[in-house]
This record gives C-alpha cells, sequence and structure tokens, in this order.
C-alpha cells in the first residue's frame, strides 16, 4: 500500500512484515555523508520513521540524484537475508533512464571495467586493466513526438552493481558505451544539457521477503 509522504519524511510503496519499500526523492542522500549539513537521509528519515526497528536499516543505496525504489530492513536477521540476497545478485532491478541523443541500435548489452579515480572521488574512469566489470543491459522503450529532440527513453538493467555504472554506461563514447548522457548528469554529462534533476530513476525491485518462500516485485513510473 503507498502513502505518500509529508516533508522529511519518505513515500512508502509497501510496508512488508520485515521489511519497508520506499520511493527515494532525487537529491536525497541513501546514508549520511560527511558534514552537518549531510545528516538528512533516506536512513535518518527510516529510524524516524520506524523507531521499533533494530539493526541496520540500508541493505542497498541509490545515488543521490537518482531517484526510486529501495528497500529497507526492520531488523537485522532481515537486513543480513537481503544484503545477501544483494550480494549473491538475486535482486532485480530495471531504471528508467532520459537521455541525449539516440542509440545506435534499439538493445544491447554493455561491459565496461572501471575504477575510482583517485584524484577526482567519486568519479569513475574507465581502466581495462584495474577496472572492475560492469555489464548493463539496455533496451529503448520511447523516442519521437512524445519527447524533446533528441532525447531517447531508456530502460536500464544492471547485472552488477558498480558504482555510476549506469551513468557511465550511456555516456561513454562507443564503442564502449553508448555516448548517450544521461539528461542532467552534471558529473558524466560534461554539461551537455541542462535539466532540474538527473532524468534517472530505479522503477522495478524484485526480491524474497525475508521469512517467505518466493519472490515479490514492486513497479513505479518514472517521474519523468
Amino acid at each position: 500500500m503507498m502513502s505518500t509522504a509529508p516533508d522529511g519524511l519518505l513515500t512508502i510503496i509497501a510496508a512488508l512484515d520485515r521489511c519497508v519499500v520506499i520511493d527515494k526523492p532525487a537529491g536525497l542522500l541513501s546514508v549520511p555523508g560527511k558534514g552537518p549539513d549531510k545528516r538528512d537521509c533516506v536512513e535518518a528519515r527510516l529510524r524516524a520513521m520506524f523507531p521499533d526497528a533494530t539493526g541496520p536499516i540500508i541493505c542497498h543505496r541509490l545515488d543521490m540524484e537518482t531517484s526510486g525504489l529501495m528497500v529497507a530492513a526492520l531488523d537485522a536477521e532481515a537486513h543480513r537475508d537481503l544484503s545477501i540476497q544483494f550480494q549473491e545478485r538475486k535482486v532485480e532491478k530495471r531504471y528508467v533512464a532520459l537521455v541525449q541523443g539516440a542509440p545506435r541500435a534499439q538493445e544491447g548489452v554493455i561491459e565496461l571495467k572501471q575504477r575510482l579515480d583517485v584524484d577526482n572521488r567519486p568519479h569513475q574512469i574507465l581502466d581495462p586493466e584495474r577496472g572492475k566489470l560492469a555489464v548493463t543491459r539496455w533496451r529503448v522503450i520511447e523516442k519521437g513526438a512524445n519527447l524533446p529532440a533528441h532525447y531517447t527513453r531508456l530502460e536500464l538493467t544492471p547485472t552488477t552493481g558498480r558504482t555510476h555504472q549506469l551513468r557511465i554506461a550511456c555516456a561513454a563514447s562507443p564503442p564502449d558505451g553508448l555516448g548517450c548522457p544521461i539528461v542532467g548528469d552534471t558529473l558524466y554529462g560534461a554539461g551537455i544539457a541542462q535539466a532540474s534533476r538527473m532524468m534517472l530513476g530505479a522503477c522495478f525491485l524484485a526480491f524474497r521477503e525475508p521469512g517467505a518462500p518466493a519472490a515479490r516485485s514492486f513497479q513505479i513510473a518514472a517521474p519523468f
């Protein structure tokens, strides 16, 4: 059951027995950052909304600029169960992105090796020798008259969980990536397009609720 959050709280997509699915707004950290101005985050808001929750809450993260579905644990054993599902890549995640330009095909798989740019954190760079493999499936879901000129809407499905991997997959020049940066991505888009936010949203999430025998799925529409 979905509930819309007042200011300072979070929109609840589903309140389950041992975990909760929320819709994170763009611009909100998943966990606290360094400094008092970065204390507001999903974790802090969930602690306030679910004061009886025990143990760690955050099982995975979304970039601050990314909106969409997250699942959070309400007890320590649920956190362990969900964390293992993420580590073993048993959680299915799909994103929607609005990108500038048009890919050369209608769908495909991008495999890149990336690592942290230690001189420019948190920026990631391609490194075929020392980078970690990032794999992303993609497909075009809309282009044409319903979108601004030269924009394309994509569905992105990561099969690995590397930092910024979807943003890099879209922005990297062919043949490595699509050469179509996400609209509003100031880190990898090189200021190509201006927008009120980065147009990337986690719109589908499927996982097994701790203690349940089968997976459940949750889906929301992209807010852009």
